[in-house]
């Protein structure tokens, strides 16, 4: 049995070749966020190899979107893809795939990957010494400094976006919903 996760992670993806490398970006992120930089390389190659099955039984036309989702164990990370792809899951050898179909036609396909010797799940915490850097400790008798607080009053508050910034994120928006207006 799978312990309680200790920290989870998704992304939401439409389910177009270019999922992969997004996928591929989010988990190299999560796991180094996580502290977990020698998982990379293994958790890479089985979330690319997952996703890219997906994203081979979408219809380009109507694509349909995927989610990918890691959980982190105190004994492995799991990898997830939550699609709407009948069917098995894909093999990759050397790792355990797994699939369940869900209702409304949705599948979860995971893969388990054992923590490695050495690496924990613990939560990312602050290097120690960083907070007693910042005290600073007075000779009795001695008051210590007064920081002047900011005046609100004077608040000035940031120029609004220039019209040519606004057009520029309208064709942004256009080119990724697919539209040539521009």
């Amino acid at each position: 049995m799978i312990s309680q996760p200790t920290q989870v992670d998704d992304l939401r993806l439409v389910a177009l070749p270019s999922a992969i490398s997004c996928a591929e970006m989010f988990v190299r992120f999560a796991l180094v966020e996580w502290s977990l930089r020698p998982m990379v390389e293994d958790a890479t190659l089985v979330t690319r190899h997952i996703v890219k099955s997906s994203v081979a039984g979408a219809t380009p036309s109507r694509p349909r979107f995927l989610t990918i989702r890691l959980r982190l164990h105190t004994d492995c990370v799991v990898i997830e893809v939550d699609d709407q792809q009948p069917g098995e899951p894909p093999e990759l050898p050397g790792w355990t795939i797994s699939a369940v179909t869900m209702p409304g036609g949705r599948r979860n396909v995971w893969c388990e990957l054992p923590l490695r010797t050495g690496l924990s799940a613990a939560l990312p915490r602050r290097a120690p010494g960083r907070a007693a850097a910042r005290q600073t400790i007075q000779p009795p008798g001695v008051e210590p400094e007064r920081i002047e607080t900011p005046n609100f009053d004077q608040y000035i508050p940031e120029p609004m976006l220039d019209p040519s910034d606004s057009e520029i994120l309208q064709r942004v928006l256009y080119g990724l919903n697919g539209n040539d207006r521009y």
